[in-house]
C-alpha cells in the first residue's frame, strides 16, 4: 500500500493541488467545478487554506519534496495575512478571492484546523513566527469558546455566540450547541501541536479533551459516537456518521500515542477498537464504506473522505491486533478508491461521492470549501509513514 500511496500522491494529489496557486492574490483558488473548470473570483474558504497549508507542510515533512516548500511558504503567508484576524483574534470563515474577508464567522472548528496547519508549518520551516500564532489561536480556542463542560463553536467576528449551522450539513431543525465534529478535530489539531511544542499547558487541554469525548461523546452502550448536543452534551438526533466514527477510532488512538498517558490508555482501553468494529458490523460493503444513517435510514452513498478515513482505520487496526482481515479490508477499500473514487480524467482528482452504483451523478465540485487535499492526502502520508507495504 505504501508504493501505491507514494506514487498515487507524486501522481495525482500534489500536481493538481499545485496547480491551484493564485500567484496574483494570494493562496489557492477556492472552486473546481465538476467540468474542471477554475473559478478564480469564487471565495476561498480558511478551512480550505488551512488543510492546503497542513497538506503542503506533510509533503515536506513525510514525503521530502522540497519543491512543496514554497506552496506551503505560500500558503502561511495568505493565512496570517487575510485569514487571521489581527483586531479580533482568530480565524475567519471565509474571504473572497482578493483575500479580504467574507465571511467573518469564528467557529472553533476553523480555530482548530488553523493550529493544525500551523503545527505542521512548523514542523517543516521551524518558522517562530507561526508558533506564535499557532499559540494565539490556541489561546482564543481556550479563552473565549470554552466553557466549564467543553467548548462552544460559532461565534461573531468578535465572539459573541451565535447559531451553530456550520456543521450540520443543512438540517435545519437540528440547532447544536455542540458538535461530535469540533471535539475530534480540536483533539486532532492538539495532538500535533502538543507533539511539536511538548507544552504542558497543551498537554493538560488534549487530556481534558479525551476525557470529554470519553465520556460525553462516545456512547459506550452503542459503541458508537453521539453527533449534535445541547450545551450539557445530552444527544439531540439519533444519528450515526459513519465516517466520523471510523476517522476518530484512530485519531484518538494517535492522541493516546503522542500523550504516552498511563491513566488515559486504561481509560480508553479497547474503546477505540468498538467504535471500529461497530462501524464494520453495520456499514462495511465488501470494498466500502457507507455514509451515515439517520433513525433507521442508511445512506449508503459512497463519499470520498469516508473512504479515505477507512484506509487509515482498518490499517491503523491491523497494526494494534496483527489481524490479517483489517489489512484485507484495508486494501480492499484502497483498491476501490483507485477504480472508482478518483477521477479519472486528465487534471482532476478525487470525486466527491458515488451512488450506489459507483457513479457520479450528482457532479460536485472537485474543489470548494470543504473539498480539498486533507483527507485523501493524509491516508497517503499514513500509508507511507506506516510503512504499510502489499
Amino acid at each position: 500500500m505504501k508504493n501505491i500511496a507514494e506514487t498515487h500522491i507524486n501522481e495525482v494529489i500534489l500536481p493538481f493541488w499545485k496547480n491551484l496557486i493564485d500567484e496574483e492574490y494570494g493562496g489557492f483558488y477556492g472552486e473546481v467545478d465538476y467540468n474542471l473548470n477554475v473559478h478564480k473570483k469564487n471565495i476561498k474558504g480558511c478551512i480550505l487554506n488551512s488543510r492546503i497549508l497542513w497538506f503542503f507542510s506533510n509533503v515536506v515533512n513525510i514525503c521530502k519534496d522540497t519543491d512543496s516548500i514554497r506552496y506551503a511558504d505560500h500558503a502561511y503567508e495568505f493565512l496570517k495575512k487575510n485569514c487571521y484576524d489581527c483586531y479580533n483574534g482568530g480565524i475567519y470563515w471565509s474571504v473572497n478571492y482578493d483575500g479580504t474577508p467574507n465571511d467573518n464567522c469564528k467557529h472553533t472548528y476553523n480555530q482548530a484546523f488553523a493550529v493544525y496547519a500551523l503545527s505542521a508549518y512548523y514542523e517543516m520551516s521551524k518558522n517562530m513566527e507561526a508558533l506564535e500564532l499557532a499559540y494565539e489561536i490556541f489561546d482564543v480556542i481556550e479563552t473565549r469558546c470554552k466553557d466549564d463542560i467543553g467548548y462552544y463553536e460559532s461565534f461573531t467576528v468578535d465572539f459573541k455566540k451565535i447559531d451553530n449551522q456550520k456543521l450540520t450539513d443543512g438540517i435545519k431543525e437540528i440547532q447544536p450547541l455542540k458538535t461530535m465534529n469540533t471535539v475530534i478535530h480540536i483533539i486532532e489539531a492538539y495532538t500535533e501541536f502538543y507533539k511539536v511544542t511538548k507544552d504542558n499547558k497543551v498537554k493538560r487541554s488534549l487530556e481534558d479533551l479525551l476525557e470529554l469525548f470519553h465520556e460525553k461523546i462516545y456512547n459506550k452502550k452503542t459503541n458508537q459516537l453521539e453527533v449534535f448536543f445541547d450545551n450539557e452534551y445530552n444527544s439531540l438526533a439519533n444519528m450515526y456518521s459513519y465516517g466520523h466514527d471510523i476517522e476518530a477510532a484512530w485519531l484518538m488512538d494517535r492522541a493516546l500515542q503522542v500523550l504516552n498517558s498511563e491513566r488515559l490508555n486504561q481509560l480508553f482501553e479497547i474503546s477505540t477498537s468498538k467504535l471500529v468494529n461497530r462501524v464494520l458490523e453495520e456499514a462495511f460493503d465488501k470494498h466500502l464504506l457507507y455514509n451515515q444513517r439517520t433513525n433507521d435510514n442508511i445512506d449508503k452513498t459512497r463519499v470520498w473522505w469516508v473512504q479515505a478515513e477507512t484506509v487509515v482505520s482498518l490499517v491503523n487496526e491491523y497494526q494494534k491486533t496483527n489481524d490479517i482481515e483489517y489489512r484485507n479490508k484495508a486494501e480492499a477499500v484502497l483498491d476501490y478508491i483507485m477504480e472508482f473514487m478518483v477521477d479519472g480524467r486528465e487534471g482532476s482528482e478525487w470525486h466527491w461521492e458515488l451512488d450506489e452504483n459507483d457513479e457520479d451523478s450528482k457532479k460536485k465540485p472537485i474543489v470548494e470549501p470543504w473539498k480539498c487535499p486533507y483527507h485523501n492526502g493524509r491516508m497517503c502520508f499514513e500509508l507511507i509513514r506506516r510503512d504499510i507495504n502489499v
